[in-house]
C-alpha cells in the first residue's frame, strides 16, 4: 500500500465493495524463495470476513497451503499515468494514479466435499452479471467432464483479518489541479481511464 496516508483514508466498507464487485485478484504467498503468486476469481462474503476461491491442485500455492497460511489477495482497479503538464501549475513531477485493495489473512483449505457448492456459487455469481444471457450451470457438463473437473481443483477460504486500500487520485493536489488532470486522463496511458477520471473528480474519501 502507498505510504502516504492521504491516499489511504477510504472507508473499509467502500474498499470491500470495490473488491466484491471486482471479484478477481492476485493471491500472494511468502516463501523462503520467490513469493508464490496466482491470479484467481473469488467470492467475497457479504460481511467482508471471508473470500472463497479455488486453485488447481498443481498450483504451488495449493501445495503449500495444507494448513492455515498467511496470504495477501491484491485486487486492482483503474490506473493511469499522470503528466505534470495536466495540473496547470508549475514545478510538478510525473506520477501514476490507481486504485488497489489488499485483503490480508489466513488461507485455509476447505473440505473437498464443499467444492461443488463453491463452484456452483461462483459460476452463478459471475453468470448473473452477463446481461441478456441465460445462466450457464454445472449440470450442462457431462458426468465425465464434471468428475474430471472436480478432481483437478481444490476449494479454499481466505479468513480476512485486515483490509488495506489505496485510492491514489491526486488528493494531495488542490481541487482545481486535480480536476484539470482528471479532464486529461482519458486521453492518456493506462486502463479504465474513464473510471479513473470519474474517481479523480470525486475521490471517495473526500465525500
Amino acid at each position: 500500500m502507498h505510504p502516504n496516508q492521504t491516499f489511504r483514508r477510504t472507508d473499509k466498507g467502500l474498499a470491500l465493495s470495490f473488491a466484491r464487485d471486482r471479484t478477481f485478484g492476485t493471491l500472494a504467498v511468502s516463501t523462503q524463495g520467490t513469493p508464490l503468486i496466482s491470479h484467481v476469481p473469488f467470492l467475497l462474503a457479504e460481511d467482508g470476513a471471508t473470500a472463497d476461491l479455488h486453485l488447481v491442485r498443481s498450483n504451488p500455492i495449493a501445495r503449500v497451503c495444507g494448513n492455515a497460511t498467511p496470504v495477501t489477495l491484491a485486487v486492482t482497479g483503474p490506473d493511469a499515468y499522470i503528466s505534470p503538464d495536466w495540473y496547470g501549475i508549475d514545478d510538478q513531477v510525473p506520477t501514476w494514479n490507481y486504485v488497489a485493495v489488499h485483503l490480508v489473512g489466513m488461507l485455509r483449505p476447505l473440505p473437498v466435499d464443499d467444492l461443488p457448492d463453491l463452484l456452483a456459487r461462483q459460476s452463478a455469481a459471475y453468470e448473473a452479471r452477463l446481461p441478456g444471457k441465460a445462466p450457464w450451470t454445472m449440470d450442462k457438463m457431462s458426468a465425465e467432464t464434471t468428475a474430471k473437473f472436480l478432481r483437478i481443483i481444490l476449494p479454499f477460504r481466505l479468513e480476512i483479518v485486515k483490509v488495506q486500500s489505496t485510492y491514489k487520485l491526486g488528493q494531495n493536489k488542490d481541487d482545481s489541479a486535480r480536476q484539470a488532470a482528471a479532464d486529461m486522463v482519458e486521453t492518456g496511458l493506462g486502463s479504465e481511464l474513464g473510471h479513473l477520471a470519474r474517481l479523480m473528480r470525486h475521490p471517495p474519501d473526500a465525500e
